[in-house]
């Protein structure tokens, strides 16, 4: 993913920040993060200290990386119970950038991926982290959407077979057919689609590597990050999501769960223990969670094989290249189905999918 800030575009920044009063002279723009889609800087001016959003460079999916779909969702979650950074400025494609962007509050505090800082490393510390998660997805469904003025977000009604649907597409061949790989897999999924749970805002990547954690105990989440993807749908959806991406001792590991190992140390909620305290936070009933859990890890699979493809075409992010992580996701599907692991193609068949 390669863009970089040139002294023009430095320039152009730092007035469009020193206008608005967000610094006061030259910035300097350092990368944070190891995403692989939008792009987060860290902004400063050796006085203020600032993080800007702007999406990854060209080619962009249509309808993918809405930087200002972003900055105004988590703007209408900073009046609610769910810890988000502060929008400060919002920038138009061309008025700095070719692209648009944002700039928001920096949230201090570390994020949690392979280990559990100090002084946060206790168990008693990171059980409040594990709660914490749980607690903030269950007051991100509480949300009055309608009321924080998002009501044209999303289209709730339909979503879990519209998604199943819509999200096939980017795999399918030219007879809407998926992949042998992902056959068995997807067909489960459409016969087991249930009805919406509910309707609520669903954040669609929540995971421990997503959040900012409070620098000291007790064990807290600060601030949930990276909304791109959030809509309104079933929240369910979320749950098993972030289930999913919970590691688990003598369980395969998914990429996502790889990003979250920090949560097999001592102290941490198991994936039970979490569902059990969201399901007493909200009252859902979360006897059909197997499906949504299998969604999430279909959509993954999906997602990485659309990211495969492109790796292979040259245009994308060359993480993706690997087939394997394409592989981990769809075992883990299998699994959670109750079905038989996954037949694969040959190596050969799959470099040369396109």
């Amino acid at each position: 993913m390669s863009w970089e800030w040139t002294p023009g575009t430095l320039d152009a920044l730092s007035l469009f920040l020193q206008v608005r009063g967000l610094c006061d002279g030259p910035v300097s723009a350092e990368r944070i993060g190891d995403g692989h889609s939008n792009l987060t800087y860290l902004v400063r001016d050796g006085t203020h200290r600032i993080v800007l959003r702007r999406p990854p460079p060209p080619p962009v999916p249509p309808g993918a990386h809405d930087m200002l779909r972003e900055a105004r969702l988590i703007a209408a979650l900073d009046a609610t119970d769910v810890p988000v950074p502060s929008v400060l400025a919002t920038s138009d494609a061309g008025e700095v950038l070719d692209v648009p962007f944002y700039v928001m509050s920096l949230v201090e505090g570390p994020v949690v991926t392979t280990a559990t800082p100090s002084p946060l490393e206790t168990p008693q510390a990171r059980r409040q982290i594990g709660e914490s998660l749980v607690d903030t997805l269950a007051d991100l469904h509480a949300v009055d959407w309608r009321a924080a003025g998002l009501g044209d977000l999303g289209k709730p009604e339909g979503f879990n077979r519209r998604h199943l649907n819509r999200m096939g597409l980017l795999v399918a061949d030219e007879d809407g057919c998926p992949p042998p790989q992902f056959a068995a897999i997807h067909r489960w999924l459409d016969r087991h689609a249930p009805p919406e749970s509910g309707h609520a805002i669903v954040h669609n990547d929540f995971r421990v590597g997503n959040v900012v954690v409070a620098p000291d105990e007790p064990g807290r989440v600060a601030a949930v990050l990276d909304w791109e993807l959030a809509t309104i749908g079933d929240p369910l959806f979320d749950v098993g999501y972030f289930l999913a991406s919970v590691p688990e001792p003598g369980v395969a590991m998914t990429p996502t769960a790889e990003f979250g190992t920090a949560m097999c140390e001592d102290g941490y909620p198991s994936r039970r223990e979490l569902a059990d305290r969201y399901a007493r936070r909200t009252g859902r009933d979360l006897s059909g969670l197997d499906w949504y859990t299998a969604l999430a890890l279909w959509k993954l699979a999906v997602l990485y094989e659309y990211g495969r493809r492109r790796a292979v075409r040259g245009v994308g992010d060359q993480y993706y290249a690997d087939s394997g992580l394409v592989r981990s996701f769809l075992e883990a599907a299998h699994d959670t189905a109750g079905l038989e692991p996954p037949r694969f193609p040959a190596k050969e068949e799959i470099a040369e999918t396109r």
